[in-house]
């Protein structure tokens, strides 16, 4: 059976699929990052650490996709592997020594915290990001309208000028700033250190056309920044195009075969697109899990106030591919179910299902870490309104999710409104599969049909499609969607008889956000 792998570096964890040329699923396994989310203190101790900060260790990765590659390929038997796909969290970044390894690695920078990576969710660079989009707006930057306008304070060079201004020693010690993603492939083919299109596209400000932002609008922000944007690596290299071949010594500890190539890394969510099956335009991808990315190939370029960003085959060649989000979707519903003291979600959607729209004129915005869509910005916060005594964590449970539901519908219009089409919808993930209440919500609160794909990891899936790109076994990557996934057997959500009853609830959720917004 000739195969691909497909790695999948989520939050929490990562994902090792094995998936047959065909489509067949042959085996999976997942391994936790041993250290998780680091953010009250570093594990080398030091100063507790301000309360936007979001870490994680560098080994943690490779550790991790050793032994969830160990678990897939025995449970997968006898197979051919053909190519490896990589999908990872975006923007996570890490600054590096002059030979790749971690500088939070060496001596003398343990403790400090801006030598450590930064996972995607990390807030500390809100202000360098809206010096940033001031000093754009200014200078009638172009590259600005690619992203709606603003630059967000989870991309690269907001997180590269927070250390540079907090931790300059970290900066001059620094020989490449690297997305994590990217330094993984780098890891597994050894070489020179080559930058995915799609992370440098949506988060580091390049474009095919442009190529990087120029240094005269780097230096107005920073005088540093040039120089520093001379650290990333020059080569750049398309999702599925081999970056080089794996090289033997993580072949050992991968237990799989050396050479097999190596594809660029994607941005997790941006490989949901495909391992959903979503090969033609006009389909938003709602990839569902700690957050929400939203993502649409379409055929028609336009640049629309607050969508995070428009990339010409960022997604799929050929295509537009667009990028929206909401910043805090499951990480919410967890928050809410320990503040409830509930070990499960169980009860909590049993009691909120039976409630109606509306949730008993609880209303919620779901802005509990920031807005990405369409702010960009990470400083507004959450809330709840119209609590009386007779509520319970049911009532804020439904009111969450209408919440995230009526997120998604602003989404939906200001890209129809931008003039780009939306006429179908796929959501995957881990959420859709584990919680109806949630999709059948969704398609109320949007008034539209959802199709569910059958597989559970689509990210996974869509990483080791573009592996599959990257070992030469298809010519495009229409060819190898069609190949390697099947909506035949995808269940779809109809709006149901209560999705009238949401257009107020929406208008309330609107006119919150709007309050929120400009305080």
């Amino acid at each position: 059976m000739k195969a691909s792998l497909g790695l999948d570096f989520g939050t929490l964890s990562v994902r090792a699929l094995v998936v047959g040329l065909d489509g067949r699923e042959l085996g999976s396994a997942s391994c936790d990052y041993a250290r998780g989310v680091i953010t009250g203190q570093l594990p080398t101790g030091g100063n507790p650490l301000p309360p936007d900060s979001a870490f994680q260790h560098p080994d943690d990765w490779l550790e991790s996709a050793a032994r969830a590659i160990q678990g897939a390929v025995r449970m997968a038997g006898p197979h051919e592997l053909l190519g490896i796909g990589v999908a990872f969290t975006s923007c996570t970044m890490l600054p590096l020594i002059k030979d790749g390894r971690p500088l939070c690695l060496a001596a003398g920078f343990e403790r400090e915290p801006q030598a450590w990576p930064k996972l995607w969710k990390h807030h500390g660079a809100i202000p360098q990001a809206a010096r940033m989009t001031t000093v754009a707006r200014e200078r009638g930057e172009s590259f600005l309208a690619r992203y709606g306008g603003i630059i967000g304070e989870e991309w690269l060079f907001p997180k590269i000028l927070e250390a540079v201004e907090s931790a300059p020693r970290v900066a001059d010690a620094t020989a490449w700033w690297m997305e994590a993603g990217d330094w993984v492939v780098w890891q597994m083919t050894g070489g020179e250190p080559a930058r995915s299109t799609c992370q440098a596209g949506y988060k580091g400000l390049w474009s095919a056309g442009d190529g990087d932002v120029p240094d005269d609008y780097l230096a107005a922000v920073h005088p540093r920044l040039p120089a520093e944007a001379a650290k990333l690596p020059r080569q750049m290299r398309v999702p599925g195009e081999a970056v080089g071949l794996l090289v033997p010594a993580l072949a050992e500890r991968f237990g799989i075969p050396a050479g097999i190539p190596v594809g660029a890394a994607v941005i997790d969510a941006h490989a949901g697109v495909p391992g959903a099956g979503a090969s033609e335009p006009d389909t938003l991808v709602m990839v569902l899990g700690t957050s929400s990315c939203h993502m649409l190939n379409s055929t028609v370029e336009a640049t629309i106030p607050g969508v995070a960003g428009v990339v010409h085959d960022g997604i799929l060649p050929g295509f537009h591919g667009y990028e929206t989000g909401q910043a805090a979707v499951g990480d919410a519903f967890d928050w809410l179910r320990r503040l409830a003291g509930e070990n499960d979600f169980s009860r909590l959607s049993r009691e909120a299902a039976a409630l109606p729209p509306g949730a008993g004129g609880v209303r919620c915005l779901d802005w509990f870490n920031g807005c990405r869509t369409p702010w960009m910005d990470g400083t507004p916060r959450g809330a709840f309104t119209g609590l009386s005594l007779q509520h319970g964590p049911a009532h804020l449970h439904r009111a969450l999710i209408e919440a995230t539901a009526c997120g998604l519908r602003w989404i939906i219009g200001l890209l129809r409104e931008g003039g780009v089409p939306v006429t179908r919808f796929i959501a995957t993930g881990g959420l859709p599969h584990h919680d109806p209440l949630l999709m059948q919500i969704y398609a109320d609160v949007i008034g539209e049909e959802i199709a569910i794909p059958p597989a559970r990891q689509g990210p996974a899936l869509g990483a080791a499609i573009f592996g599959a790109l990257a070992g030469g076994a298809f010519p495009d990557a229409a060819a190898a969607i069609r190949a390697m996934t099947s909506t035949a057997e995808a269940r779809t959500v109809k709006p149901g008889p209560n999705s009238a009853l949401y257009s107020p609830i929406y208008d309330d959720y609107r006119s919150l956000a709007d309050t929120i917004h400009s305080r």
